[in-house]
């Protein structure tokens, strides 16, 4: 399958300040980036640097006053369609180094916290049958409202409220896997069918020696998400940090089946 994206960013700010851009497509095994251009109208400077976990890159950017920038590209993945129920979770004592940090709890995924509630609500399964029934439960429990999380609301919050956006999602999924003793991440994304289109936040679980996507949401199958970055959770994972008073004046994010 092969995605086209285009975004447009346009924020006003005030004076020399600095912003870290990361909405480029990562190039990766299972997608490959066809063509991407990256336009940001007169900046001082950029400076492009890896991002973390090895995956995709971040944008230095240097402006004054207006940070106006386009991205688009043409993304093709090469992914096949994996049976989640059917994949096995790896005993955590067999993990590899790199995957530990992932079963820990994180600013905004406190795992800790439910793992009384993971036992009991699911207590009898194990692996990508366990992490299915989780993202059938969040989807149910969970309604999608814009507007009803910010940059505070934890993973705490939005089990209370039982309410929330995608990196709400994302979180819940996160933190359920991890209170089972399965590393999950959150990763910032682009895909086709989000409703609003807009930047999109799934999470990965690993299993089975890789890593498995899961959008908690449902509106994005795995085989149709393109990746931009991964982390514990959002605070690794902003499609942009403006360092200094700004204002939002324009942003569209389009992704469509080329």
């Amino acid at each position: 399958m092969r995605l086209k994206i285009h975004v447009d960013l346009d924020y006003e700010t005030e004076g020399l300040h600095a912003a870290l851009l990361a909405i480029e497509a990562a190039e990766l095994p299972d997608q490959h980036v066809v063509k991407s251009a990256l336009d940001i109208q007169d900046p001082i400077s950029v400076v492009r640097v890896p991002a973390d976990e090895g995956l995709g890159v971040r944008d230095w950017v240097q402006i004054r006053d207006r940070l106006t920038a386009t991205y688009s590209a043409e993304v093709e993945i090469d992914r096949p369609v994996v049976d989640l129920p059917s994949l096995s979770q790896v005993p955590v004592h067999e993990l590899p180094g790199e995957v530990v940090k992932f079963l820990m709890p994180s600013r905004y995924c406190q795992s800790d916290m439910f793992e009384d509630f993971v036992n009991s609500e699911f207590g009898s399964l194990t692996g990508g049958a366990l992490v299915a029934v989780m993202r059938d439960w969040i989807e149910a429990n969970v309604e999608y409202v814009r507007g009803s999380s910010d940059e505070k609301t934890t993973v705490v919050d939005t089990f209370v409220k039982r309410q929330g956006i995608c990196r709400d999602y994302a979180h819940l999924m996160t933190t359920f896997a991890r209170a089972a003793q399965i590393p999950a991440r959150c990763v910032s994304v682009y895909a086709p069918d989000v409703e609003p289109p807009d930047f999109h936040a799934v999470a990965e679980v690993y299993l089975e020696g890789g890593w498995r996507l899961v959008d908690a949401t449902g509106m994005a199958a795995p085989d149709t998400i393109v990746r931009i970055g991964a982390g514990a959770d959002a605070a690794n994972i902003p499609f942009l940090i403006l360092y200094g008073p700004n204002e939002l004046k324009d942003q569209k994010v389009s992704v469509k089946r080329a």
